[in-house]
């Protein structure tokens, strides 16, 4: 399996501190069963801005290690980044990094909002050969309180990716419903952990993946394993017709 969203590098943004805390990680990975995993530190978030070339060296360290270890993962450059106004010019300087190097972008839109300019944002980078990732739509606000949000960028072009965590009840109850309301309605393309240590935002990733079991979701989990497989041979994923989310009166959404 591939876990597509990771924050795997130490020392960089708000993952692991330390080498130790990389290598827990990496070992974690590979007991849940995943054998490739794309590093996407933060960029241009107002906290963290990691680099291409931190990311791409670090990256480096990790599977001369690896190697090292015999340790049955491959390790791939990849960057979570923030919507902003300047994303076409950074990309093309060179400055933002894609999914293991194939068109596929992770987007990730500020927690509360989903910004005006959006649209406008996937449609330029669809233009230039680059396919957006929305990260994480289920803990983003605006999304929690109006679902067709998400489904407004997806049919312009956008796909989407859940996090194990959102789907295990990591994250809390309103964020799990939502994640699975989502899913019920083929908004979500991609399955990722967003791990960022073992301890307080561990994988989560076969967790996410038995809640789905146990709701009868077997199909899409084929379905996200699939496009995960699918993003790292640089392949178009697979999409189903968008439906209506499951209407819900109330909910609670914890952002982080």
């Amino acid at each position: 399996m591939i876990d597509m969203h990771s924050h795997v590098l130490y020392g960089l943004d708000d993952g692991p501190s330390d080498m130790e805390g990389a290598w827990k990680i990496i070992r974690g990975a590979v007991d849940e069963g995943i054998s490739q995993m794309i590093a996407t530190p933060h960029v241009h978030n107002p906290h963290y801005h990691v680099t291409a070339q931190d990311t791409i060296s670090q990256v480096e360290v990790l599977r001369g290690l690896i190697r090292e270890e015999g340790v049955p993962l491959t390790l791939h450059t990849g960057q979570e980044v923030r919507l902003h106004e300047d994303i076409i010019e950074n990309y093309k300087s060179g400055e933002l990094l894609t999914l293991a190097q194939s068109r596929y972008m992770l987007l990730e839109l500020p927690s509360q909002t989903v910004p005006a300019y959006t649209v406008r944002i996937i449609e330029q980078l669809i233009r230039e050969g680059i396919m957006p990732i929305i990260a994480h739509p289920e803990r983003n606000r605006a999304i929690a309180e109006k679902p067709e949000r998400l489904q407004r960028l997806i049919r312009h072009g956008a796909y989407a990716q859940i996090t194990a965590g959102s789907v295990s009840g990591h994250f809390g109850k309103g964020v799990q419903d939502l994640s699975l309301r989502l899913l019920e309605a083929n908004c979500i393309h991609a399955y990722g952990s967003d791990v960022h240590n073992m301890e307080i935002r561990p994988l989560e990733f076969k967790k996410g993946l038995d809640v789905l079991v146990k709701k009868k979701h077997v199909d899409r989990i084929d379905i996200l394993i699939e496009n995960n497989a699918r993003i790292i041979a640089d392949q178009p994923l697979v999409q189903l017709e968008l439906g209506e989310v499951r209407k819900k009166s109330w909910w609670k959404i914890g952002i982080s």
